[in-house]
């Protein structure tokens, strides 16, 4: 009976140790399923590259546009300008209402009243 359980309680411990080995060492990337953190880092930076490229087609593609409009007649040079057809390709944000609402006026005037109420309380102390 003593064998079984040193064999049980042996594979136990192998089965563990290597279960933990693979989790926390590099050697999990082995597994199918699991990225490496150099693969990741990758992904990111080709992702900004993408995004940051896109933008830059973008603003080719207008200017492209514009000056085919020039050359066939369908805009006057003098009213052709780089700078504003660049502008026009930039995303404009929409306005965002910064106004304060009335609970968050009233929660101000709450935490001055109580700063003022602290500020009192630690000069009466002095």
């Amino acid at each position: 009976m003593n064998v079984f359980v040193f064999a049980t309680l042996g594979a136990i411990i192998i089965i563990t140790v290597t279960t933990f080995i693979i989790a926390f060492t590099p050697l999990r990337e082995f597994i199918p399923g699991y990225s490496s953190s150099k693969l990741k880092k990758d992904a990111t930076q080709l992702a900004l590259k993408a995004d940051s490229l896109s933008f830059a087609l973008k603003k080719n593609e207008a200017y492209i546009k514009s000056i085919q409009k020039v050359l066939t007649g369908e805009l006057e040079f003098a009213k052709f300008n780089k700078d504003s057809i660049l502008a026009a390709t930039e995303e404009v944000s929409s306005p965002v209402n910064l106004s304060p609402s009335k609970k968050e006026i009233d929660l101000r005037a709450q935490v001055a009243k109580e700063e003022k109420g602290a500020i009192s309380k630690k000069i009466k102390s002095k």
